[in-house]
């Protein structure tokens, strides 16, 4: 059975306070399970998007960035550009979201290039995927600490650690994959033949004149393209997300492939609660009272975890779509769903 543990926070508590038990987490976590560090583990984070104001702010990891210097170990702030067009889509204004967000304590890196071109590709055995297309600043990591706001989401009913690996971690084709609008295509009429598309495809897929086109034998779906284009002129088919289904499913198997041979720890915040995602452009507010922190090494023990405790308060099934996501982990061996819960 996996250890998940919690620490409460009270109604009213400091930045500092979240602060201290994180890092108190962290490292009971340590001892624990007796975990040995890599020379350099990065924090696998979110930035939130410009005009939120519920992610999780910088401050709160203070804790834990000074517990890894005390133990020699380096560290960073590791984040993947988004698919949707926004401040995020490119690592140049993503840097620059960053930094005015607050994260400055770390070196940061955006792990799959300027507009979501460098990825690897991880062999799984899974019923929706074979190759997952992982960001590939990942690839050289043993070890991260993933660092993810417990919170609701339009389509996958709930994010947390589980989410932050599959969405978190994959390459912008990869997000596209998940969402099963894997190769673009281009609008002939928006186009304006600048061929920036077309220098950043991998594949050379793309043809730009009067009919410009993408080649869709050829394409890898890694999204570049998307992410440069200035006109507005390329597209995915979204469609496709509500006509095949199963979304849950591929949110579960890039999951797998993000922490494939990886020994991750993972701490859930159940503070500053929203029904929507941090990527959203807009102010929201919590609907549940602050709750406190978990961690654990299962990813799948601990998103289940945050969920039975906001059950227990609310005394009622919140999140209730999305669940059969931790049954599709489990299934894959990710983790397991039955835990024992240790309050510090």
């Amino acid at each position: 059975m996996a250890k998940v543990f919690f620490h409460p926070l009270s109604q009213g508590h400091s930045v500092n306070d979240t602060s201290v038990a994180a890092q108190k987490l962290l490292e009971i976590l340590v001892e624990s399970e007796k975990i040995s560090f890599a020379p350099k583990v990065p924090l696998k984070v979110h930035f939130g998007e410009m005009g939120n104001q519920t992610f999780i702010r910088s401050e709160n990891f203070e804790g834990i960035i000074d517990y890894l210097k005390r133990q020699n170990i380096e560290s960073c702030y590791i984040e993947t550009n988004v698919l949707y067009l926004g401040q995020r889509a490119n690592r140049t204004n993503h840097l620059k979201t960053a930094i005015e967000h607050g994260f400055t304590q770390l070196p940061i890196e955006i792990a799959d290039g300027e507009v979501g071109e460098e990825f690897s590709q991880v062999k799984i055995d899974g019923k929706q995927f074979k190759t997952c297309l992982i960001a590939s600043g990942f690839k050289d990591y043993k070890q991260l600490i993933v660092l993810a706001h417990f919170k609701g989401h339009m389509l996958a009913g709930f994010g947390g650690a589980i989410k932050q690996l599959a969405m978190g971690c994959a390459s912008r084709g990869g997000k596209m994959a998940q969402h099963q609008s894997a190769k673009p295509f281009i609008i002939p009429f928006f186009c304006k033949n600048c061929g920036a598309c077309k220098r950043v495809c991998p594949a050379d897929a793309i043809t730009v004149g009067k009919w410009s086109r993408i080649n869709q034998k050829k394409c890898l779906g890694c999204a570049a393209c998307l992410g440069i284009c200035k006109s507005s002129a390329i597209h995915t088919n979204y469609l496709r997300f509500f006509m095949l289904g199963n979304f849950t499913a591929r949110l579960a198997e890039y999951a797998f492939s993000a922490q494939l041979r990886k020994k991750n720890l993972y701490l859930n915040f159940g503070i500053d609660i929203t029904e929507g995602c941090d990527c959203e452009f807009r102010k929201m507010v919590p609907f549940l009272p602050d709750i406190g922190i978990f961690a654990s090494v299962d990813p799948v023990a601990i998103d289940q975890a945050c969920l039975d405790k906001m059950d227990m308060v609310t005394g009622k099934k919140v999140f209730k779509r999305g669940r059969e996501t931790l049954d599709f982990a489990e299934k894959l061996g990710m983790g397991m769903k039955k835990y024992d819960l240790i309050t510090v």
